[in-house]
């Protein structure tokens, strides 16, 4: 069983900054890529940050500049830090990784529960 848990959404003004923590347990033997995504309603879900296991990182356009995202390795955990939040940045966000189970012969992918992020004055 592999649980990822993201905690950290919440509302705030424009301007201000969130930080969203994914936290992967269960039965892993090793994390490749992993990343945040959102989705506003009625819109689809996107990728805005993603991060490989050595640390390379890549942004959507939206977001360049304003957030930053970073693992934690030692505890398969991975960040978002969210500056200069605007109203656009309002959605659900998600986190995903891409984990090789013990006794699996793949990679697999998986996803959080999502957390709502909401900007708004």
């Amino acid at each position: 069983q592999v649980q990822l848990v993201e905690s950290g959404g919440g509302l705030v003004q424009p301007g201000g900054s969130l930080r969203l923590s994914c936290a992967a347990s269960g039965s892993i033997f090793s994390i490749g890529a992993m990343g945040w995504y959102r989705q506003a309603p009625g819109k689809q879900r996107e990728l805005v940050a993603a991060i490989t296991s050595g640390g390379s990182t890549n942004y959507a356009d939206s977001v360049k500049g304003r957030f930053t995202i970073s693992r934690d390795n030692a505890k398969n955990t991975v960040y978002l830090q969210m500056n200069s939040l605007k109203p656009e940045d309002t959605a659900v966000y998600y986190c995903n990784a891409n984990l090789l189970r013990l006794g699996s012969g793949r990679y697999t992918g998986y996803w959080g529960q999502g957390t709502q992020v909401t900007v708004s004055s």
